[in-house]
């Protein structure tokens, strides 16, 4: 991808998303604060018009609604109802898993507000005859219905958070009225519970009565069957338990005691299976174990392999069979042998007897543990049966006297009339009403309004798609900033301050075009800025300065007519011979601004009707000389890329230093594309808050492609009072008498300074 393309490419994509701070892709998070703190105060009438709309809304509205007062009662839940005998236990059994729950006090809510309490209010109060209650004077009693959902409506059943506590509250228009409600609300939903109550507890008692003949039965049926059991089963009258841990007992010493022994047996099969192998033609080949634990029997095997060695080494020296000394060697031999043989079968004989035996002995104890074990197998079948009968005989003692012990409470109870639900405080009447809460509406609409504003702030600024700043140019269009022309003031123009804080560009008459304001006020700060996009131009590129000079814009009106004579005066004003020349040769204008409408210009030298030296006249500014257009041709493209428009440009060039060629939008026609490749630099005119993106990035892509030396690009008609420029770079240029010295050329004198008559 070549550079061009990956210019295109990210213009493309920043036009796309209008500001770069809302595209997210460049910008970081203090730009984009930067970014929306500037919008703000760019369109702070917008967002104080939302907050003053809606703040006003808001309290319009709360105050055109009726004043609510709110009167409440506390009352408490108590879960732990008096119990005569100091029992923690509901002995209502149906209802004791519900004190402790969410889902009970959810239900006594709805208790609170449901038909039954509030007709009972309604009733009580008269509320279906009562003007005050129901708004109007009814002709005849309303349905209880709707009394009962008029009072509904303005009931609330607030939980305390983190108690038992609970408030009614009642909203009516008129204090005594709500305060009236809540207490009857409360009365009624407390006389309903303990009636409740005590038809719950009369309800109780019988049913305990005869729950409690039912278990006193089945307690005696479990006692008597245990009883016969043991008696059937010849169970001792100690513990069963302490029995079958006996049994268990005696298995584990059986079992310790058969393990044992089979080792042992174990052990002599092994040492039996090893001398076994023992045979009479190798009688030495005796096991290791053997020889270990039997020193006589190692002692008689050395003996023997003694006896074979002393054999062998006679008749390795040279002594036969029938040597005497071989003979008795021989003898030796058979004697030892013979002795060895006789103890190995005397081992073997003893280790087939203790084998024999401890099979035995092995027998006789897996006999007995498992004659063990089938009894522990028979008590657990026992045990079983027994701890289900006792279980069962426990179960129904323990109920037995937990109904005898709640059928006393509940009885007691009954004639107590007790109450879990109680009257914390009595409501008062209220001194001030609730609603509506004009400060709170107030407040959130002017939340509400800043909020709207802020972000219709943001998304006008969003779309704004027209640059603006210094970093616009340089970021967005990636060309190089040279500088800025200030927005001519009336100030600039007749020596007196605008009113108001932003000033506004108005033509007024006055000796002089206002675009020879640079000539006219030099210590102005258009002069000043103009001087700086001088020097600016001078020390871009010293080895090779730009002699030739285009000024363009992408589009009409931007100014670039008044940015071109504010740069030629600046130049002649620095000890330059400088030429100016229109080539806008469709809507030309230098011959209005230096007085020479009707004069000979560049057509008369193209038609060969005059010469270089009879077009290019002086000026009021010195050093400074212009060439105007002339007739109009009715091919101005064709006339800029003549050979002699260039020849033209050669003869000037032979006369002046520097050369200013005004030339017409670039976007619009190719005028400006033609002249970019016969100058050394161009100058691209942006009319601050009215350029915008699209358009420039049209007109630098329209010079681009025909590679034309761009310079970098001038932001015109810049207001300095806007928040956006008020960077401390600029702020000399607001103040008259205040600029520093210009660089390239020396402080105008105070006569040239001074203002005109």
């Amino acid at each position: 991808m070549t550079r061009e393309s990956m210019k295109d490419s990210k213009v493309a994509d920043e036009e796309t998303g209008h500001n770069e701070p809302l595209g997210g892709s460049e910008g970081n998070t203090f730009e984009a604060i930067g970014w929306a703190l500037r919008a703000i105060l760019k369109h702070w009438a917008l967002i104080l018009a939302a907050v003053l709309l809606f703040s006003g809304v808001s309290l319009a509205y709360s105050k055109s609604l009726p004043k609510i007062y709110e009167a409440s009662t506390l009352i408490e839940f108590d879960p732990d109802v008096i119990k005569p005998l100091g029992n923690k236990t509901d002995p209502m059994v149906g209802w004791s898993a519900l004190w402790d729950t969410k889902e009970y006090y959810e239900t006594q809510y709805r208790i609170i507000q449901s038909d039954r309490v509030l007709s009972t209010v309604v009733r009580n109060l008269g509320l279906q005859n009562d003007p005050d209650f129901l708004g109007y004077k009814p002709t005849a009693p309303v349905p209880m219905e709707s009394a009962v959902e008029s009072l509904r409506g303005r009931l609330t059943v607030e939980p305390a958070k983190g108690s038992r506590l609970v408030y009614l509250k009642i909203q009516d228009t008129k204090p005594a009225q709500a305060r009236r409600l809540s207490e009857a609300v409360a009365k009624a939903y407390i006389d309903h519970n303990l009636e409740k109550m005590v038809s719950a507890t009369g309800d109780t008692v019988v049913w305990l009565s005869g729950q409690l003949d039912h278990f006193k039965r089945e307690l005696e049926q479990t006692e008597d069957s245990l009883h016969e059991f043991k008696k059937q089963n010849d169970l001792p009258s100690t513990n069963i338990d302490d029995l079958s841990k006996m049994i268990r007992m005696e298995m584990q010493e059986y079992d310790g005691a058969l393990t044992r022994t089979r080792l042992r047996r174990q052990e002599l099969s092994a040492r039996h299976t090893e001398l076994s192998k023992v045979t009479t033609e190798h009688p030495d080949q005796i096991p290791a174990s053997e020889l270990l634990s039997n020193a006589f029997l190692g002692q008689l095997r050395k003996q023997y392999q003694e006896a074979n060695q002393e054999r062998a080494e006679l008749i390795a020296g040279g002594k036969g069979e029938n040597h005497p000394d071989v003979k008795r060697a021989n003898e030796k031999i058979a004697l030892s042998k013979q002795t060895l043989v006789n103890e190995i079968r005397t081992i073997q004989g003893a280790v087939a007897r203790d084998l024999a035996i401890i099979q035995r002995q092995e027998a006789g104890e897996a006999a007995l543990y498992e004659d063990s074990r089938k009894k522990a197998v028979e008590l657990n079948l026992k045990e079983l049966e027994f701890h289900r009968l006792d279980r069962l005989r426990a179960q129904n003692e323990k109920l037995y006297a937990v109904l005898l012990e709640q059928l006393k409470e509940a009885d007691l109870r009954r004639m107590m009339n007790t109450n879990n639900i109680r009257l914390i405080d009595t409501p008062v009447e209220p001194k001030s009403p609730i609603a509506p809460r004009v400060s709170t509406n107030v407040g959130i609409g002017l939340l509400t309004g800043l909020i709207l504003g802020i972000a219709l702030a943001l998304l006008r600024e969003a779309l704004d798609n027209t640059l603006k700043t210094p970093d616009d140019l340089e970021k967005r269009l990636d060309v190089t900033f040279l500088g800025l022309l200030p927005e001519i003031a009336e100030e600039d123009l007749d020596g007196k301050p605008a009113k108001g804080r932003r000033k506004k560009a108005r033509r007024i008459k006055t000796e002089l075009a206002p675009e020879l304001l640079v000539h006219e006020r030099p210590a102005s700060g258009v002069a000043e800025a103009a001087r700086s996009l001088r020097t600016n131009l001078m020390f871009m590129n010293p080895d090779k300065p730009y002699r030739r000079i285009l000024v363009t814009s992408a589009a009409p009106a931007e100014g670039k007519t008044t940015v071109a004579v504010s740069v030629a005066v600046s130049l002649a004003q620095g000890g330059q011979r400088v030429c100016i020349i229109d080539c806008d040769l469709r809507r030309p204008r230098l011959h209005r601004i230096f007085d020479r409408a009707g004069d000979i210009g560049l057509m008369n030298v193209i038609l060969g009707e005059a010469t270089v030296e009879e077009v290019a006249k002086p000026t009021i500014v010195p050093n400074l000389y212009c060439i105007p257009c002339g007739p109009i041709p009715p091919n101005s493209a064709d006339v800029v890329a003549s050979e002699k428009f260039k020849h033209l440009l050669d003869e000037v060039g032979e006369h002046f230093d520097r050369i200013v060629l005004d030339s017409p939008p670039v976007v619009a026609v190719t005028d400006s594309a033609i002249l970019s490749t016969l100058v050394d630099g161009v100058l691209l005119v942006v009319r601050a808050f009215k350029t915008t993106f699209g358009l420039s990035r049209s007109g630098l892509r329209t010079l681009r492609d025909v590679d034309a030396p761009i310079a970098g690009a001038v932001l015109n008609a810049v207001n300095l009072d806007r928040h956006e420029y008020g960077y401390q770079r600029y702020y000399y240029y607001r103040h008259e008498g205040y600029a520093p010295l210009p660089q390239g050329g020396d402080r105008p004198s105070d006569e040239a300074a001074a203002p005109p008559n």
